[in-house]
């Protein structure tokens, strides 16, 4: 099995609520979280606004980025986000694949 897979960070609005996950269809994935079709944290929470992501070739490694992530500190998640996305633009409609 081979491809894409995508870890992200999801936030409610700036320095909001944050999400991380993993996907192999980051288009398809954030279309549900918009949608509200996804039940349980972000549908309660209104999480929906795509902030970070990075891409990964193989399901392990994308997994093990998402374990260690949702182990980091806050703040170091918000740094994350600033370095590549300061203005926490939703990246969403910037998705080109």
């Amino acid at each position: 099995m081979s491809g894409s897979y995508f870890v992200y960070i999801l936030a409610s609005k700036r320095n909001g609520t944050l999400y991380v996950g993993v996907t192999n269809d980051l288009v398809r994935r954030m279309s549900e979280h918009k949608a509200k079709l996804v039940p349980g944290f972000t549908r309660q929470y209104g999480v929906d606004k795509l902030v970070y992501f990075e891409e990964y070739g193989s399901i392990l490694e994308a997994r093990a980025r998402e374990r260690s992530l949702k182990r980091w500190l806050r703040a170091w998640k918000l740094e994350l986000i600033e370095k590549m996305n300061p203005e926490w633009r939703d990246l969403t409609d910037e998705l080109a694949f």
